[in-house]
């Protein structure tokens, strides 16, 4: 039998699993360039499920308004006045890989070494995953292979209930107002953009939404997407001579111009920010090109736009026939300035996880929550491990053992902003 942080999170490891696996097998992978909110059906599906099983637990107020956001309130126990705390996770799953039919698999007892699945040649190897060195005697859970797991958020959905669940059954133990909240297409920067903190009403919130056991995150990187398209001069290619400007060219033209060896994901780390090419599509006669832009300095971000900004106009000014459109969207702002000037909300919860008897890790994310948007919209909004690994990939993974810590860690959150 695997060890277990504590007696809590041993209690609560069947009921978390049990939930995690039923929540994953919706598929609720958000949609880009979205038209309403949500941003696909199946992310409903997964609400109405939620709402009904917050009801079953008591939670009387549960409800999914339109937009897509559950919402749903734990009354507090303890001496007046209690403050209102919310928990947060996303309903949705990223567009990065296949969603659909996940069929999660619990691995037991995990003795070290390659871990082999099912289909599509998927393999979890510690000589590439470090993290997996760790979980030694664990229960880790996988897909098939073939999609991806739903860890990210889901893990964060069903820690979230299985705490709710627990201090709901338990009414000895002393909690503040509990504010819940399961949030739509997250995945594509848009999980706040309709959130209503006024009526949330809550002093402060934590999404569930990190990785590592341990992980409590005051500070993301800033973000930006940009999108470039490119008009060229479609001609029959027997008549092209000096005629044809192809737009797929100039667009390849323009990655090719961007450093090789810096500012790019997969060759910076810590707090080196990046310009990240997600998407090309493109023809003779038209192409666009999809970029992610990061930093955790705002100075910083500006200078990578202006760079790609600089390469796509010195690319496509030197076709005089050829049309550029350069456009750059907000996508989120670094949580940790708006978190500074509250400093209990992040004291609280390393106490919450040192009770767990966890050592906090804090590290920035190179990336970003709902808290970094919603942190900016006046609600301050850390972010506490859910446990997942290998993110928005088909090679996903989570301990069991790490999603019943960060349902304890939860429960002793709730514990230390109920005890005053």
């Amino acid at each position: 039998m695997p060890d277990f942080t504590s007696e809590l999170a041993e209690s609560m490891a069947d009921e978390v699993l049990e939930r995690f696996e039923r929540y994953v097998r919706i598929d609720t992978q958000a949609r880009r360039d979205r038209t309403g909110s949500p941003s696909t059906t199946g992310q409903l599906d997964l609400a109405r499920l939620l709402v009904a099983e917050l009801t079953e637990i008591g939670l009387a107020d549960a409800a999914l308004d339109d937009n897509g956001y559950v919402t749903a309130t734990l009354p507090g126990i303890g001496a007046e006045p209690l403050p209102t705390i919310g928990l947060i996770a996303h309903l949705d799953v990223s567009p990065d890989a296949p969603a659909a039919g996940v069929e999660p698999i619990v691995h037991r007892d995990y003795r070290g070494g390659v871990i082999e699945l099912p289909r599509a040649g998927t393999v979890l190897d510690p000589a590439s995953m470090p993290a997996l060195e760790d979980k030694i005697g664990e229960d880790i859970v996988t897909s098939s292979g073939d999609t991806l797991l739903g860890a990210d958020d889901k893990a964060g959905i069903a820690e979230i209930m299985t705490a709710v669940a627990h201090l709901a059954a338990h009414p000895e133990l002393p909690r503040p107002n509990l504010r819940i909240a399961f949030t739509p297409d997250e995945e594509v920067g848009l999980g706040a953009s309709l959130f209503d903190v006024e009526a949330f009403g809550a002093l402060c919130a934590y999404t569930i939404d990190g990785s590592t056991l341990g992980e409590l995150q005051d500070e993301t990187f800033t973000a930006a997407e940009a999108i470039i398209a490119i008009e060229g001069v479609d001609v029959h290619p027997g008549f092209a001579t000096g005629k044809l400007v192809n737009a797929a060219r100039l667009a390849s033209r323009i990655v090719a111009a961007l450093p090789a060896d810096r500012l790019s994901p997969e060759t910076t780390s810590g707090s080196e920010g990046f310009i990240h090419i997600y998407e090309m599509e493109g023809t003779a006669a038209a192409a666009k090109i999809r970029a992610i832009v990061r930093d955790f300095d705002d100075d910083l971000l500006a200078e990578h736009v202006a760079l790609l900004r600089e390469i796509a106009e010195r690319v496509v000014g030197e076709e005089p026939t050829a049309k550029l459109s350069f456009e750059v969207n907000a996508q989120y702002p670094n949580m940790r300035r708006h978190l500074e000037a509250v400093p209990e909300v992040v004291d609280i919860a390393e106490r919450a996880l040192r009770a767990e008897g966890l050592t906090p890790l804090r590290n920035p994310i190179r990336g970003g929550t709902d808290g970094s948007m919603l942190s900016a919209m006046g609600l301050p909004t850390p972010n506490l491990f859910a446990g997942g690994h290998e993110f928005h990939s088909v090679r996903e993974w989570i301990s069991v053992q790490d999603m019943a810590a960060a349902a304890a860690v939860i429960v002793r959150l709730a514990a230390e902003w109920g005890a005053g």
